[in-house]
């Protein structure tokens, strides 16, 4: 709705403030909205980025893997590479969502199971294809799928989406657990 008025000096019409409010009201979200974008590309690049940096540093311990014996059910390494870096992925959008909504003000246990099952995801690979030692995998993987569940039931009082979007990584996390228990 656009009002007129009129000034005393020329009678020239001028649009009322209302249609520039709107113009201001429609800049600052578009603001918003790239700062939210931003925060997400972040909130997803680093965790990728040192999933990345796990993978090249940790995950070439293939002989490892490939030699001993296992199931046939067992995946391939790459399998699980492409796992870690999809569940990263995952597990950042979720932490985004909640952080979005003030979630980590809100719940003061959400950041720290958080960054715990980020540092565990990192660490199972190294753990298991690199050094062989299933049992401390197995014992990773436990700790692993304990905080992802705390992740799981403290993200859902903030934002039941960021819940949904934790339990592909907890499914993975059982299976981990369970390829491990297989490997002892």
């Amino acid at each position: 709705m656009q009002r007129r008025l009129r000034t005393e000096n020329n009678g020239a019409d001028y649009r009322s403030s209302s249609s520039t409010s709107t113009g201001k009201i429609r800049t600052k979200k578009y603001a918003m909205a790239r700062r939210g974008l931003r925060s997400l590309g972040i909130a997803i690049a680093v965790p990728l980025c040192f999933t990345l940096v796990t993978i090249y540093l940790f995950g070439t311990g293939a002989h490892k893997y490939e030699g001993i014996a296992k199931p046939f059910w067992y995946p391939p390494l790459w399998v699980f590479h492409l796992s870690a870096l999809s569940t990263s992925c995952l597990m950042s959008l979720s932490a985004w969502l909640v952080w979005a909504e003030g979630g980590f003000h809100q719940q003061s246990a959400a950041l720290p199971l958080f960054l715990a099952q980020f540092l565990l995801g990192q660490i199972w690979a190294p753990i298991v294809f690199r050094s062989g030692a299933t049992a401390a995998g197995l014992a990773v993987c436990i700790c692993l799928f304990l905080t992802l569940y705390g992740c799981s039931k403290t993200f859902k009082r903030i934002n039941p989406i960021a819940a949904d979007l934790v339990k592909p990584c907890l499914a993975w996390a059982g299976f981990l657990g369970l390829m491990n228990f297989k490997l002892l």
